[in-house]
C-alpha cells in the first residue's frame, strides 16, 4: 500500500514520479514554465553528486572555471552542425538597457562556442596543450514537455571542455572521462549499474566527431541518459581557429571534446531506487544517512532516553551524516513517515525499553515494513550502522542490477522486438542505417541507447535489415 500522497507505481508511474518530487522536498514549479525552485533536500543531494563527480574530474587532472552565460549569436552560427542541432532550444536576448542589441545574446544552451573562440586566444603553441578545463553552470534549452530534473528549461551541470594535440588524446579523454568519472560515479556513489557505449550518428551531439553514452534503466523499462562525452574531432577547433605551433613550427588545429552530466541524475535516483512509500537513497548520496528518532511519554523518560541517544551518537560527527530528530511537538508515527518519504537509508528509534535492555530499533529504508528492522544491542553501534550503510549501498546496487538484467531482453526479429521493447531494453544484431532508425523510432518510440563497447566475436543476422553483421545495439525507449 503506498504512501498517502503518493500515487503507486503500477497506478500511474509518472504520477508517482511527480508524487515523489513533492512529497520528499525536492523540488516544485516556479513563476517561469518548465523551470523549477529545487528545494534544500534536493539540492543537497545534487550537492552530494556534484562532490563526487568534482572530485573525479580532479584526480584526471581537470581544473574548474567560469565562462558567461550570454554568447553572441555570431558564434553559435559557425558550427553549421552544431547550430542545427540546438536551433529549436535557444532562448535569444535582444534587448536590453533599453535598446535593441547591435548583436543578439544566446542564453547558454551549452558552451563549445564561447569556450572554442576562447581557446582559440589561449593556445599557441604545442607547450600550452593539453587545456583540460571544467565549470559547474547552469544552461537554458527551451523545451516543450517539461518534467522536473528529467527536462526543464533551465538546468544544473557540470560541462568539461578540452584541447588536445592528437586525434588519439582527445579519444583517449573523452573514454576516460565515461569510465573513470561518469560511469564510476554513477555506479559506485548512486548505486546504478549501466550500459557504456558509443553513440549512432543518428544519437550523437550536434557537431561531434563521436559521442559515447552511459544508459540506465529505470523502473518502467525506459532509458535514461546519465552521461555523454563527445570527441569533437577538429570540427570546433576549424570553426573557432583553435590552432597551435608544433615542435617543428608546423600550424596544427587541436583535437577537442567535451562532456556533461546535470541535475537530470537525480531524477535517476528517483527512477532507479524509490518506491511506493516515497524516496530511496543510497548511503553514498543521501543528505542524512541516519536520523535518530527518541521515543518517550513523560520527563522522567525524555531525561533517560536523551542521556542514551547523546552517548550513542557522541563519536558520530564526521562519520555520519545524521540527525536527532526530538521535535516533541510531532508524534513519533509521524517522524519515521517523513524520514521514510525523504529516503533517510537508516533510522534508530531509542525507547525507554531501549535504555533498560541496552538495545535500539533499526530500521533499514531499502527494505520497508519489518522486513528492514531489528533490534540490536547499544554495544558497538557505531560500527553496525557504518555495516549496515555500506551493505545497504551495495544491496541498492545489486536489486537495481538484477532488475536491468531481468529486463534486457534479445529479438531476433522486428515482431519479436516490438514485443521486447514494451518491457525493457532489447539487444539486437543491427546492420540498419540512419533512415532504419528513424523508421523504427517512428513505429515503437525505440531508438539506439548505446553500441556496446562489448561486442561479439561471431556474426548475426540484423534483426530489422535480415543482413549479417558482427554489429550489436541496445534499443529502449527512453527519457
Amino acid at each position: 500500500m503506498a504512501k498517502e500522497g503518493i500515487t503507486p507505481r503500477a497506478q500511474d508511474y509518472s504520477q508517482w514520479y511527480l508524487d515523489i518530487v513533492e512529497q520528499a522536498g525536492l523540488a516544485e514549479a516556479s513563476g517561469v514554465r518548465g523551470c523549477m525552485v529545487i528545494k534544500p533536500h534536493g539540492y543537497a543531494i545534487w550537492e552530494l553528486i556534484q562532490g563526487e563527480l568534482d572530485r573525479r574530474i580532479k584526480e584526471t587532472g581537470h581544473v574548474n572555471a567560469y565562462f558567461p552565460l550570454f554568447i553572441p549569436k555570431s558564434y553559435l552560427m559557425k558550427e553549421a552542425e552544431h547550430v542545427e542541432g540546438f536551433a529549436p532550444e535557444v532562448a535569444e536576448v535582444t534587448r536590453a538597457g533599453g535598446e535593441e542589441l547591435a548583436e543578439p545574446l544566446v542564453v547558454r544552451p551549452t558552451s563549445e562556442t564561447i569556450i572554442g573562440a576562447t581557446y582559440a586566444r589561449w593556445i599557441r603553441s604545442w607547450r600550452d596543450l593539453p587545456v583540460l578545463i571544467n565549470q559547474w553552470a547552469n544552461v537554458v534549452r527551451w523545451e516543450l514537455r517539461t518534467r522536473p530534473f528529467l527536462r526543464t528549461t533551465e538546468f544544473l551541470w557540470q560541462e568539461g571542455h578540452t584541447a588536445h594535440a592528437t586525434e588519439q588524446e582527445a579519444e583517449e579523454e573523452t573514454l576516460r572521462i565515461l569510465h573513470e568519472v561518469y560511469a564510476a560515479t554513477v555506479e559506485s556513489a548512486m548505486a546504478i549499474p549501466v550500459y557504456r557505449g558509443l553513440k549512432t550518428d543518428r544519437e550523437k551531439f550536434a557537431g561531434a566527431l563521436r559521442t559515447y553514452a552511459i544508459e540506465a534503466m529505470m523502473q518502467d523499462g525506459k532509458a535514461l541518459q546519465a552521461g555523454t562525452s563527445h570527441n569533437l574531432g577538429q570540427n570546433f577547433a576549424r570553426s573557432f581557429e583553435i590552432k597551435y605551433t608544433t615542435p617543428d613550427n608546423r600550424e596544427e588545429y587541436c583535437w577537442t571534446t567535451s562532456w556533461g552530466a546535470s541535475t537530470r541524475l537525480i531524477g535517476a535516483l528517483i527512477m532507479t531506487h524509490s518506491d511506493d512509500d516515497g524516496l530511496v537513497l543510497p548511503p553514498r548520496v543521501a543528505p542524512l544517512q541516519v536520523v535518530v528518532v527518541p521515543i518517550y511519554k513523560n520527563d522522567e523518560e525524555r531525561s533517560a532516553v536523551l542521556e542514551t541517544v547523546a552517548r550513542l551518537t557522541a563519536d558520530w560527527k564526521g562519520r555520519f551524516r545524521f540527525r536527532v530528530d526530538d521535535r516533541e511537538h510531532l508524534t513519533p508515527g509521524f517522524r519515521f513517515n517523513e524520514w521514510e518519504v525523504k529516503g533517510v537509508p537508516v533510522r534508530v528509534e531509542v525507547g525507554p525499553k531501549d535504555v533498560q535492555k541496552g538495545t535500539v530499533a533499526l530500521a533499514r529504508r531499502d527494505r520497508p515494513g519489518r522486513e528492514g528492522k531489528s533490534f540490536v544491542e547499544q554495544a558497538g553501534l557505531t560500527e553496525r550502522i557504518s555495516a549496515l550503510l555500506d551493505e545497504i549501498q551495495t544491496a541498492l546496487f545489486e536489486r537495481a542490477k538484477r532488475f536491468r538484467d531481468e529486463r534486457t531482453f534479445e529479438a531476433r526479429d522486428y515482431h519479436e522486438f516490438k514485443e521486447r521493447v514494451e518491457q525493457g531494453f532489447v539487444r539486437v544484431y543491427f546492420a540498419g542505417t540512419g533512415e532504419d532508425e528513424d523508421r523504427i523510432k517512428e513505429e515503437t518510440k525505440a531508438t539506439v541507447r548505446v553500441i556496446p563497447f562489448e561486442q561479439p566475436e561471431q556474426e548475426g543476422v540484423c534483426f530489422f535489415t535480415g543482413k549479417r553483421t558482427r554489429r550489436v545495439a541496445i534499443f529502449a525507449r527512453s527519457y
